[in-house]
């Protein structure tokens, strides 16, 4: 009953709203990694980005032009939150943005002061400058001109890594980096992988050796799982060389091998032995 139930409100919807495929196909021109996504993949992304757009509110702060983001950036926009669910199915995806409602655009990255308590009980009270923000039950919050940035293939993506953030708020109020975990993960090792992660970017911060992704990771355990998500969909070769375990945990978690995205298009065209191997 409930699988034809949702049957007939997917097709009233389509009905309702035909699904514009020159937007689609513009959106995944402008945006590397969305023109990477196999053309298997692609169309279910958009659709789902399509809806997304319908069900979730998409504001743009009162300083900015309402034509500051044309449609096709605002199906690019709504693709690039989906790209975390595009594994899953659409009853998980469904319920991992249970707790989206609105995503809100400003003119610019802002500042908020922090409060954080060390390992040593002492509280620092400090400025940060942000690029995005998210609240449980609030609003996912992007600035303009890292939006207009993310999309590219260099582990930088505002989108993926606010909307992880979200993922993260799926059993607490709180962003901690440990999400709701599938039953094929266990959480001793979700935890041990990230910990693994989580000390090495430390020990490198603290001697001065650059960081092999984003030294925001190693700010906050949330900031860690968000920022190896947009590296993760964004820079997979690059998460996959510097931390393997965590990567091959993360494609179990999201249901996606990015870094076949990222092969030359012959190379994704031509059947490998293994893939024949697996679909046998």
């Amino acid at each position: 009953m409930l699988s034809r139930l949702r049957r007939w409100r997917a097709a009233r919807f389509d009905a309702r709203h035909p699904f514009p495929a020159d937007t689609w196909a513009a959106a995944r021109a402008r945006l590397p990694l969305l023109a990477r996504v196999p053309e298997a993949s692609a169309q279910r992304l958009g659709q789902r980005a399509w809806r997304f757009l319908h069900d979730k509110r998409l504001s743009l702060h009162p300083d900015l032009d309402p034509a500051a983001l044309d449609s096709e950036e605002r199906l690019a926009l709504a693709a690039q939150a989906c790209l975390l669910t595009l594994g899953w199915s659409e009853h998980e995806h469904q319920d991992a943005f249970a707790n989206v409602h609105e995503v809100l655009v400003l003119p610019d990255a802002f500042r908020r002061q922090v409060e954080e308590m060390d390992e040593a009980g002492v509280m620092h009270v400090y400025e940060d400058e942000r690029a995005g923000e998210t609240f449980y039950q609030g609003p996912v919050v992007i600035a303009l001109p890292d939006l207009l940035e993310s999309g590219g293939l260099e582990g930088f993506n505002v989108v993926i890594h606010e909307f992880a953030h979200k993922l993260d708020m799926g059993n607490s109020q709180d962003v901690d980096g440990f999400p709701p975990l599938p039953v094929t993960i266990a959480s001793a090792q979700w935890h041990r992988e990230f910990s693994a992660v989580w000390n090495d970017l430390q020990e490198r911060v603290a001697s001065g050796e650059p960081t092999p992704i984003d030294n925001y990771a190693a700010t906050h355990p949330g900031e860690c799982f968000a920022v190896c998500c947009e590296t993760f969909f964004s820079a997979p070769d690059l998460l996959s060389q510097a931390y393997p375990g965590l990567y091959e945990l993360l494609c179990r978690y999201f249901k996606q091998q990015p870094h076949q995205w990222h092969l030359p298009t012959a190379a994704l065209d031509a059947p490998s032995s293994d893939s024949q191997a697996r679909s046998s």
